[in-house]
């Protein structure tokens, strides 16, 4: 048998002597008693026992130990009542609806297996739980920006490399310095915020704790040398102190700005942004570690943030506007021709790992609860294996035979077993040996699977919450109650309530067919607007929340996101669903075609423009409205030049020196 094996069966057996014998064990009760120690020398013993101990306490597994007072010997116990799942009180459609997150995120989110386990290990012993209780998955649709074909490996990988603290090395692609270089990481954890992945560790090359971009790696992750462990987690780390940050946040703090919030549009700030600074009496107060990101946010605003302080943010936003006019005046400037060179560092072209998949020692706990749970009171059971792989995808067909017979070799001590499966003709026989019983329930999650849903609730939260009738805080405080020490609402999205109680009005309009009235506010207004209209659909494309609609107010297809809607309001009034009406956001809108100075290309061009020889970029931008890209292009801070149409070039040329004025900042000296 392979090391992998060998390791698995010592696990399974010594979690099953653990529990079987009630009392607390030595070392050499284990080495006399487990499957695959006996044979050990003592050495090795000791060195394989610690190994096996702390891999299944990070798997969650709920080993304790102490030390004999009298004699010295560190005693071990495993209670079964903290190994398995206690009872979790979701009702029947709460636990659809999680059902239903898998639905939504199938193909599209790198932890679905892990996700599926977990959902199964809740569900074990309830019927029906196949399918999903609605047809939500049907109206929404989830879209991750920075998924790709690679993605899953390399979350795969360093989810292997945080959870057994082995140091990484990778070709990483900086961006600011648009350079690509190995480096070596002690990975602390990965993080999903703004609609990207990061992984976050202490960087070995510059002595320092940062985060890297996942879909900038290049290459292969590789482990940096053959050690079981490289480095212990700082017990201070907080992956909360990085997640959430805006852009002009990133980096050491070098001052605090305030600036004017405009019209009625403090609530939309204190929504956004209310962790990142405070508002005192319309001014929001911020740190900043970046003057021109800064700017950047003030100028996307559109005039409904007035810069005060200090007078370098004043003069950056004067600068910047200044660069905008002077670069929409006239004619379009010419562009070099489109580089014959890839548009961004390129890997090799290599085998990935497949996606996230659930450790196979979680798999195997789940199976044999699984198998036990199928013969129930009974001796045995017959179960189709094609009915076992559709429940266990992460189990290849091939493998299938492999997985049963290491079950059969798990033991509690003594030659008592706990199930001897066989596979023939495409069925499974299950027959129940003496200690079967004792694992008829589902095991605990591991922290992967605890993390696989809190992942979905933060993907699709509010939605579950809507299909499942009930608050979403009060499916996450069951959740919290079942998984104790993995603290599954950690991390939850700050907005996430309002979000919640907009999404399950505006889905009791659609399912209901009842007009929905909102109070929503444009990018570039400074008051909101209210409007009657039909919900059809959902679409989550991260970091925000869409509904797709048609609008009575104004008469035709309109797309709304849910963090700039202040309010939603069911009307009685009901509608009649327009025969083949399927919105979508920026259906029919048009193009525009802007160029980016090579000072920000590569960050366009990972968004998708195209490289030009000069190292500048070119890209076609959908215009869902002539306001928006209006804002887009003030936010660029004169770095990014509209070629086309030329009504916006004199618009944005228009709107520049406009705004100059209304910010107060016209006359302004700045730097030629």
């Amino acid at each position: 048998m392979s090391h992998d094996t060998d390791k698995l069966i010592r696990q399974l057996s010594l979690v099953a002597f653990l529990m079987a014998e009630r009392r607390a064990i030595t070392a050499r009760d284990v080495k006399s008693n487990v499957e695959g120690y006996s044979e050990m020398s003592d050495e090795a013993f000791a060195r394989r026992f610690y190994s096996d101990r702390a891999e299944l306490l990070s798997l969650g597994v709920p080993l304790q130990s102490q030390r004999d007072e009298f004699t010295g010997e560190e005693l071990y116990t495993l209670r079964s009542e903290q190994y398995f799942l206690p009872k979790l009180e979701l009702e029947n459609d709460e636990l659809a609806a999680l059902q239903t997150a898998l639905y939504l995120l199938e193909g599209k989110f790198a932890y679905a297996e892990p996700l599926r386990l977990a959902l199964q290990n809740l569900a074990l012993g309830r019927p029906g739980f196949a399918e999903p209780s609605s047809d939500t998955a049907m109206r929404v649709e989830v879209v991750d920006p920075d998924y790709s074909p690679e993605m899953p490996g390399r979350l795969a990988k360093l989810e292997g490399a945080i959870s057994k603290q082995r140091t990484v090395k990778f070709e990483y692609w900086s961006i600011s310095r648009d350079k690509v270089a190995e480096r070596a990481l002690n990975p602390y954890a990965l993080l999903q915020d703004n609609g990207g992945w990061y992984v976050i560790g202490q960087d070995l090359d510059r002595a320092g704790i940062r985060t890297f971009r996942v879909s900038r790696i290049r290459g292969e992750i590789k482990f940096a040398t053959r050690r079981e462990r490289d480095f212990r987690t700082p017990t201070d780390f907080d992956i909360e102190q990085f997640r959430g940050r805006p852009p002009w946040q990133i980096g050491d703090t070098i001052g605090e700005a305030r600036i004017e919030v405009r019209g009625d549009t403090a609530w939309w700030v204190q929504r956004a942004y209310g962790e990142t600074g405070r508002l005192e009496d319309g001014v929001f107060v911020t740190d900043f570690s970046s003057l021109p990101q800064l700017a950047s946010w003030v100028l996307r605003q559109d005039g409904r943030a007035v810069p005060l302080e200090p007078d370098e943010l004043r003069r950056e936003v004067a600068q910047s506007l200044r660069r905008v006019r002077e670069g929409h005046e006239g004619k379009a400037p010419p562009t070099a021709r489109e580089s014959p060179k890839r548009t961004v560092p390129t890997e090799p072209i290599e085998r990935f790992a497949g996606p996230v998949a659930p450790e196979r020692f979680a798999v195997l706990q789940a199976l044999l609860a699984y198998l036990l749970a199928e013969c129930g009171d009974d001796k045995d059971a017959e179960i189709p294996a094609d009915e076992l792989l559709g429940r266990f995808p992460s189990i290849p067909p091939e493998e299938l035979e492999e997985h049963l017979s290491l079950l059969n070799l798990v033991n509690f001590g003594g030659g008592c077993y706990t199930i001897y499966t066989e596979l023939s003709d495409g069925v499974v026989h299950v027959d129940k040996e003496l200690w079967g019983d004792t694992f008829r329930m589902s095991p605990r999650l591991t922290p992967l699977e605890a993390r696989a849903i809190r992942l979905a609730l933060e993907y699709v939260g509010p939605m579950i919450a809507a299909d499942a009738h009930s608050p979403l805080d009060k499916v996450r405080k069951k959740l919290e109650e079942t998984f104790g020490v993995f603290e599954l609402g950690q991390g939850a999205e700050a907005h996430g309530t309002e979000e919640e109680d907009l999404i399950a009005t505006l889905a009791r309009g659609r399912d209901g067919r009842r007009l929905v009235e909102i109070e929503y506010q444009k990018e570039v207004d400074a008051q909101p607007s209210t409007r009657v209209i039909e919900a059809y659909s959902f679409e989550r494309a991260l970091p925000h929340w869409y509904v797709h609609t048609y609008d009575r107010t104004s008469d035709g297809e309109r797309s709304f996101r849910l963090d700039r809607m202040r309010s939603a309001k069911l009307l009685k009034e009901t509608f009649e669903a327009r025969e083949g009406f399927q919105p979508t956001r920026l259906r029919g809108a048009r193009s525009a075609r802007v160029w980016y100075t090579p000072e920000i290309a590569r960050y366009e061009i990972e968004r998708g423009a195209r490289r030009l020889s000069d190292r500048s970029a070119l890209r076609e931008i959908p215009v869902g409205s002539d306001e928006w890209l209006e804002s887009e292009i003030l936010s660029k801070r004169g770095e990014a030049i509209v070629l086309g149409p030329a009504e916006l070039r004199s618009r944005i040329a228009a709107r520049a020196r406009e705004l100059a004025k209304e910010l107060g900042v016209e006359r302004l000296r700045v730097k030629a």
